[in-house]
């Protein structure tokens, strides 16, 4: 069973992405996806891990607009979720898909070159006409 701050990140994570895609007045945090959140043990933290469709020199200019909007999100939570207190949020960009999709582009390389060594290596039998 998931503790208590799990379940409160996944309840923060699905609301924060039903604000985004409707209510920010921001094009540029229309085009992030919520991927997860951690909350802190007092519940009081919590870190908004997003991805973008924006490319690097674009993904600045979405921290900023994501930290100027922190107050804003959080306003709309409290009215959305029942906590006493709604947690302070800190957004922070999601590697691990990059790293990820990364890490499969070179075990692709790697399985490519083993298959072509493999078929190198392998002599070509033809068929000796005396056996025939």
């Amino acid at each position: 069973m998931p503790s208590r701050g799990a379940r409160l990140g996944d309840q923060i994570r699905a609301e924060l992405a039903r604000v985004l895609q409707r209510s920010a007045r921001d094009p540029d945090l229309r085009l992030i996806t919520v991927t997860h959140v951690r909350m802190t043990r007092d519940l009081q933290n919590a870190r908004v891990f997003y991805t973008s469709l924006n490319d690097a020199a674009d993904r600045r200019q979405t921290a900023r607009g994501l930290r100027r909007a922190a107050p804003f999100l959080r306003g709309q939570l409290a009215q959305r979720i029942r906590v006493r207190h709604v947690p302070e949020l800190t957004f922070e960009y999601d590697e691990s898909l990059e790293r990820e999709q990364r890490v499969a582009e070179v075990l692709e390389s790697l399985r490519q070159e083993t298959t072509s060594a493999a078929d190198d290596a392998s002599p070509t039998t033809e068929p000796d006409p005396d056996d025939a």
